[in-house]
């Protein structure tokens, strides 16, 4: 069996068979190159492009150096008296905003800026300090952000 292999697989016949093998290679080869389906044109689209506006926190104001001192405003008229416990708007300050103040006082540390329409609630007071009456109030959400404000600013809410 041996010597009919080495009869039949003489260095001729492997040469053919070798040759014969890479021309399927490059019948193969030559197949998928030239067969292979055309791509897909590429369509152009537009972009679309959405700014959005980055939210803007309300700033704390722990640095401002002290304000200096204003002259007494007289409380907005029709406002009821103040009291503990009871529910107060930030009013008439126009674009200045509510200074909420570590200590009652001028010379108290800013803690918070309150703009117009914000509501707190009185949690002790009044105290009569350079001339103003303060009271400390607290935001009701927010337990964070409390302090001593000037009372010719707050408009007491009837029914919050």
């Amino acid at each position: 069996m041996r010597r009919l292999l080495q009869e039949f697989f003489t260095p001729l016949v492997l040469l053919g068979g070798m040759l014969l093998a890479c021309l399927a290679f490059s019948g193969l080869l030559a197949g998928l190159v030239f067969l292979r389906p055309q791509p897909a044109p590429l369509a152009l689209g537009t972009a679309a492009l959405n700014v959005i506006p980055a939210p803007t926190a309300t700033r704390l104001l722990p640095t401002l150096p002290p304000s200096p001192t204003p002259s007494p405003t007289p409380p907005l008229p029709g406002l009821a008296p103040l009291a503990v416990n009871d529910y107060v708007q930030v009013a008439g300050t126009g674009a200045d905003g509510l200074r909420l103040r570590a200590d009652p006082g001028l010379n108290g540390n800013v803690l918070y800026l309150a703009i117009d329409a914000e509501v707190f609630k009185i949690i002790d007071g009044p105290r009569d300090v350079d001339g103003y009456t303060w009271w400390y109030l607290l935001e009701p959400y927010k337990q964070n952000i409390k302090g001593w404000a000037v009372a010719n600013y707050l408009a007491l809410i009837q029914n919050p």
